[in-house]
């Protein structure tokens, strides 16, 4: 297998490519082995589903498009980034009891450390922004490769 997979699309900033994103991302990762309907390929659905939805609520219509992005690099870890093209970083916001908004990066973060992985934001050439969870692919559910051999 070669060192990384990638794969990526591009949606319109709204409320229905949340959806699409979602099912973009379950096909590629069910054709790279992950098995549908497991805890983890749950987990990465919610995932995207609230990366996704950041982008198309939180930039205000500055973004016309975000982009999802999907890298599995030597079968050890699962890389999956949301860039949309607006300047301010994620943040978690005060959520009230009541509300049922605000929550998402608290989610995002605590599914990512659950699977021992990470959340990291970069900077794009546009002076926007990427999104990036890093989850061990072996978390994901799949199978751990062993070397053979010297």
């Amino acid at each position: 297998m070669a060192d990384h997979q990638e794969a990526s699309v591009t949606l319109p900033s709204d409320p229905a490519s949340v959806a699409a994103a979602r099912r973009y991302v379950a096909e590629v990762l069910s054709e790279w082995g992950l098995s549908e309907g497991t805890e983890a390929a749950d987990s990465i659905r919610l995932i995207v589903s609230e990366l996704a939805t950041n982008s198309v609520l939180h930039t205000f219509g500055q973004s016309p498009t975000f982009t999802v992005h999907i890298r599995l690099e030597r079968e050890e870890w699962l890389r999956i980034g949301v860039t949309d093209s607006h300047p301010r970083w994620p943040k978690r916001l005060p959520a009230a009891v009541q509300q049922d908004n605000g929550r998402g990066m608290v989610i995002i973060r605590w599914l990512a450390a659950e699977a021992g992985g990470r959340l990291s934001v970069s900077p794009t050439e546009d002076g926007g922004k990427t999104v990036w969870i890093a989850l061990p692919w072996t978390a994901a559910g799949t199978p751990a490769r062993t070397a053979t051999g010297c």
